[in-house]
C-alpha cells in the first residue's frame, strides 16, 4: 500500500497538472482569461473531493441499510461510478455557468468535455504515476 506521504504527493502533483492543463487550453477554448479558468479548476477540485466524500459516504449507508451484505459487483460498481459523475456532472453545470458566465446548455458542453477530459487525464497521470513512483514489492505482490 501507499503511505500517507505518498498519497498527498500524488494528489498535489495530479492537482497541478490538472489545474495548468484547465487554465492554460480552458481559457483559449472558451476565451475566459487563464487566471479565472484556474480558478474554475481549483473550485472543481474542491466540488470533486467534496461531491466524493459526500456521495460515498450516502453510498456506505444506503448499503447498510439494505444489509451490510451487499455484494459490490461489477454492476454495482458501474452503477457507483455513473450516479458519482452524474452528480458531479449537476453541480459543475451551474458552477461553470456562474463563474464563466454562461448559459447551462454551454455549460453543460463544457462540463462534459471537463468530464472526459479528467477520465482520460486521470487515467494516464496514474499510470504514468506508478512508473515513475512503482510500489514496494512486497505491496504490489499483495494487491
Amino acid at each position: 500500500m501507499r503511505t500517507l506521504p505518498d498519497r498527498i504527493r500524488h494528489t498535489m502533483i495530479f492537482e497541478v497538472i490538472a489545474i495548468l492543463l484547465v487554465a492554460f487550453p480552458g481559457a483559449w477554448i472558451t476565451g475566459a482569461e487563464p487566471a479565472t479558468m484556474g480558478a474554475l479548476s481549483v473550485m472543481f477540485s474542491v466540488l470533486a473531493m467534496s461531491w466524493n466524500l459526500i456521495y460515498n459516504w450516502m453510498f456506505d449507508h444506503a448499503a447498510l441499510r439494505y444489509g451490510a451484505r451487499v455484494p459490490r459487483t461489477v454492476r454495482l460498481r458501474v452503477l457507483h461510478a455513473v450516479l458519482f459523475e452524474a452528480g458531479l456532472l449537476l453541480a459543475g453545470v451551474f458552477l461553470i455557468a456562474w463563474w464563466l458566465n454562461m448559459s447551462l446548455m454551454q455549460a453543460l458542453l463544457l462540463d462534459i468535455g471537463f468530464a472526459v477530459f479528467f477520465l482520460v487525464y486521470a487515467f494516464a497521470y496514474n499510470w504514468l504515476y506508478d512508473l515513475v513512483f512503482p510500489l514496494p514489492a512486497a505491496a504490489a505482490v499483495s494487491e
